[in-house]
């Protein structure tokens, strides 16, 4: 055994001892290793995977005159409708267009949820006066139609019409009491892409409203036929906004929902 054999014998026999490994001959180049790392789960492709939908229906801004399309479960689970209705980040977005299709008993387009029961076959209806009703979102107001910026992100209805709604107008949002659009000024320095917490309680014929966990108004009503609603109920059309096209839209991005009844 020669000098260089026994020294590298040598070399060997200690690295081995204390875990090091052999070094390449010279002008080898060990390639690096590379440990697998655990492929990233992607966002949900479908509202459905961000938002619980259960019980909940979807009017979208398209269809025929006075007859917007609905989307009721099963369908609902695993839908999407661009740009309408689809996974935007972490929520999902709602747009609704000045030019969109309305129902026969508003002239504004929306692209909004209404709460319904039974896994999503009926549509719910309860009292203001029996029971407490809750309504929990987790939203941002994120574009405003052109010359009327008016948009309603969350609402509360009974049999009839509306009965309060959180409503901003430009930078201010109001909380509204039928009719009357200004009935609270909740911040008159709302940005856009602001995420906000909007709740309802209605119990005993009160319903509580609060923003960002402060309660912000009380109304008295008594009613029966109540239901939920949210997401982008844009309040301008073409008569009142420009351009009347698609281009031009309300906005919202919904990041939780949550209704409960007890």
């Amino acid at each position: 055994m020669t000098a260089y054999d026994l020294l590298a014998t040598l070399l060997a026999a200690i690295m081995s001892a204390t875990g090091a490994t052999t070094p390449a001959p010279p002008g080898k180049v060990e390639p690096p290793k590379v440990t697998p790392s655990t492929p990233q789960k992607p966002a949900g492709s479908a509202p459905s995977g961000i938002l619980n939908l259960t019980n909940w229906k979807l009017t979208l801004p398209t269809g025929s005159s006075e007859d917007p399309s609905e989307v009721k479960q099963p369908a609902l689970t695993g839908y999407s409708k661009s740009p309408y209705f689809v996974v935007q980040g972490n929520g999902v977005r709602f747009r609704a267009p000045v030019n969109g299709v309305t129902t026969g008993s508003s002239s504004y387009p929306r692209s909004e949820l209404r709460e319904m029961t039974g896994g999503g076959k009926n549509n719910a209806s309860w009292s203001s006066t029996s029971g407490t009703h809750t309504l929990t979102v987790d939203t941002a107001i994120t574009h405003l139609p052109a010359d009327k910026p008016h948009v309603v992100a969350a609402q509360l209805h009974d049999s009839e019409d509306d009965v309060t709604a959180f409503r901003l107008e430009g930078s201010k949002l109001y909380l509204t009491n039928g009719d009357t659009t200004h009935y609270k000024l909740i911040t008159s320095a709302y940005k856009l892409g602001q995420r906000f917490q909007a709740k309802f309680v209605v119990s005993g014929g009160q319903v509580k409203a609060y923003y960002n966990g402060t309660q912000v108004g009380s109304l008295s009503k008594s009613f029966s036929g109540g239901y939920f609603k949210a997401g982008a109920y844009t309040q301008a059309n073409c008569s009142n906004s420009s351009p009347c096209s698609a281009t031009n839209y309300g906005e919202a991005i919904l990041y939780k929902i949550t209704a409960t009844h007890s």
